[in-house]
């Protein structure tokens, strides 16, 4: 086991550093409102995060199920913080179809009315 293995980092301040939320408050709001799941199950926001754990993430209509590939407390650069997971194929897809949905919604005559 090496020592990269043993790090783990806190859910809420993973989120903010990978930058899915702009502020720790709001990454923890969504942890309390069960918007965000770890290896399929509700966390709180000091859960202990590691290398391979599983997250699904709401995020308004849209879910994010994503594999943790690195950690950090810090905010960097999104290209940094883009290296700090995986998306899934099955979540990729669902967020496209999703997107598309919206898409075609906003097309619909009288829509926004």
């Amino acid at each position: 086991m090496s020592s990269e293995e043993t790090v783990k980092v806190r859910l809420d301040k993973w989120l903010w550093a990978a930058r899915f939320f702009k502020t720790r408050a709001l990454a923890a709001t969504a942890i309390e409102t069960g918007k965000v799941e770890v290896n399929g199950e509700r966390a709180k926001r000091a859960k202990q995060l590691q290398v391979g754990d599983s997250l699904r993430i709401r995020l308004g209509p849209y879910q994010h199920i994503v594999t943790v590939r690195g950690l950090s407390e810090n905010r960097g650069p999104a290209p940094v913080a883009a290296k700090l997971y995986e998306e899934t194929e099955e979540g990729r897809k669902a967020r496209e179809a999703m997107q598309l949905q919206m898409k075609i919604a906003r097309a619909v005559p009288g829509y926004d009315r």
